[in-house]
């Protein structure tokens, strides 16, 4: 049995020789295989970098987002006058109280018009007396005018006379003498004209200077006229008593605070609002008001005035807002709340993160581009609103059911080939 059992044990290990040669065959194959580059061993990392970037592509959703954002103010009138006296004097009549509606025109109160009166009455007078002056200048004028005419004449006749003596004397028809008294009438005749003319120069001067005391009368008269229409008090608008600060029968000085008058056919709420929203405060634009006065009522306001300058510290812009008020309804001073979105707006949201896909981050987002089966990214600028919550709002450059690239895993580059993921969105 023993000579049985060796030649099988031969056996056994020839065949085991035979086939530690094979393996080892093939391992030095193998080796010669991997140095070619035939059968490389799998590597993640080569995979990637060969493979194009994976992405996750989303479609932008419409949400209706109501306005919840708001800015508190206070109502005002339209406008508010502060009615003074323009003179000192006792107050003799202030017929209105605090909330009483006045018409533009309405008497209000009076002052103590006597002294005023008297100063109207004589300047009256006095320009009467300079009028009168001046009449009495102009008929002197006149008679100077005519006497001058007489001159004239006197003056004419006597030239005539004095040179037919002298004609006559020179013949000898008569004496020498008679010739020489008609030249010297004629020298008389001619210094009487030339007096009267000077008399007449001066009368006009005269009533020239009456006349400018006429109108410097005029002018006083005027003036003592206006400051007795003071003492009459008038509303200048149309509104609602809103403070009286006198009473009849206090001597008030100039320039005093008698009353305020504010106008409330409208009222204007001011707020302040920040640069990022001053988008949504265009000239025009109507926005909804809240009073806590008259709670569940929404009243619709307008944008009337923005300030060009906003505050230096808090770097906020006042924005007016005004409010039709027909019927008075609206006090002033009253707490409003003002939205600045009237009504549900539709609104494009995306995560912020959808901005940081590419190798700068900043206002773009990539969207994928699909032509046969291969797709492609390309960056599209947008417009961005607020962030809130890792949400940003799209204002331009992405439509509702748009689609848009949500992240990738790696950074993309523009025009590059990708490849959709699991996750993206049919």
């Amino acid at each position: 049995m023993g000579a049985d059992v060796f030649p099988m044990l031969q056996f056994f290990k020839s065949f085991v020789g035979i086939g530690f040669v094979a393996s080892l065959s093939v391992l030095t194959v193998g080796c010669g295989l991997e140095q070619e580059g035939v059968a490389q061993p799998f590597r993640p990392e080569q995979e990637t970098e060969e493979q194009p970037p994976l992405v996750d592509v989303a479609i932008a959703a419409a949400t209706n987002a109501e306005a919840t954002e708001t800015y508190t103010g206070t109502t005002l009138p339209l406008k508010t006058v502060t009615v003074r006296s323009r003179l000192e004097g006792q107050l003799l009549a202030l017929n209105v109280d605090v909330g009483d509606g006045v018409e533009q025109g309405r008497l209000l109160g009076i002052i103590e018009p006597d002294l005023l009166q008297t100063e109207v009455n004589e300047a009256a007078a006095e320009l009467a007396a300079r009028q009168f002056e001046v009449r009495e200048a102009e008929s002197e004028l006149a008679e100077i005018t005519a006497q001058i005419a007489q001159n004239k004449a006197a003056l004419k006749q006597a030239t005539a006379d004095a040179k037919r003596f002298q004609e006559l004397a020179t013949t000898g028809a008569i004496a020498a003498q008679q010739a020489e008294l008609a030249a010297t009438a004629q020298e008389t005749a001619s210094q009487i004209l030339r007096s009267s003319q000077a008399q007449l120069a001066t009368k006009k001067q005269a009533i020239a200077a009456a006349q400018k005391r006429v109108v410097a009368q005029q002018a006083i008269l005027a003036q003592n006229q206006e400051r007795f229409t003071r003492t009459q008090i008038f509303s200048p608008q149309t509104g609602v008593i809103f403070s009286k600060t006198a009473e009849a029968g206090d001597t008030i000085p100039s320039g005093q605070t008698l009353v305020e008058i504010g106008d409330l056919s409208a009222v204007k709420v001011e707020i302040k609002i920040s640069d990022r929203d001053l988008r949504e405060f265009s000239l025009g634009k109507l926005v909804s008001v809240q009073l806590d006065a008259f709670p569940g009522e929404t009243f619709s306001g307008e944008v009337t005035q923005i300030s060009p300058i906003a505050d230096p510290e808090a770097r906020l812009i006042p924005v007016e807002v005004t409010i039709p008020n027909p019927a008075g309804k609206i006090a002033a001073g009253l707490l409003a709340r003002v939205s600045k979105q009237s009504a549900l707006t539709p609104t494009v949201t995306i995560p912020v993160e959808a901005l940081e896909v590419g190798e700068t981050s900043g206002d773009v987002i990539f969207v994928p581009v699909t032509i046969g089966e291969e797709t492609t990214v390309q960056t599209r600028p947008v417009q961005l609103g607020e962030i809130d919550n890792g949400m940003v709002e799209i204002l331009s450059g992405l439509n509702p059911n748009e689609k848009y690239i949500l992240k990738g895993d790696r950074p993309l580059v523009t025009g590059e080939t990708v490849t959709l993921s699991l996750l993206s969105e049919p």
